[in-house]
């Protein structure tokens, strides 16, 4: 008889410390091999409750918030928000226009000092690395 596998959810920060948790072994539960490695999870894979749910319910409802607002009982501004807040916690916002803007602003700035040779190379493609990375 076949033993009863039961799932729970991959746990993605460490319950001791809170650091991010990575897997390391898996087990296909028709044959039984296991493969080990670092296995990342993706944002997606890695988002808490209540979020995680919330953009199930999002893809059940094939995108149709109002179809989200009948289901949670609740406003249309309200399931904006909490969406907002879940792509938040994803990190899939989007960037505000004016972000995008400041962006371009500060990117020309590094090139063009670039340009004038008052920073290297180096020192110029560093701050473009660490501007894509606040994004």
């Amino acid at each position: 008889m076949e033993e009863q596998q039961h799932s729970t959810r991959v746990p993605a920060q460490c319950p001791a410390c809170g650091g991010d948790l990575a897997i390391t072994r898996l087990q296909c539960l028709n044959c039984g091999t296991e493969l080990s490695g670092l296995f990342v999870l993706n944002a997606l894979a890695r988002l808490g409750e209540p979020h995680a749910s919330l953009i199930a319910l999002f893809l059940r409802v094939r995108g149709n918030v109002k179809d989200m607002e009948r289901e949670l009982g609740l406003s249309y501004p309200t399931v904006r928000a909490r969406l907002e807040e879940a792509l938040q916690a994803a990190g899939l916002e989007r960037p505000r226009a004016g972000d995008e803007e400041s962006l371009a602003v500060r990117r020309r700035e590094i090139l063009d000092r670039l340009e004038r040779k008052e920073i290297s190379a180096a020192e110029a493609a560093a701050q473009l690395r660490e501007l894509h990375n606040r994004r």
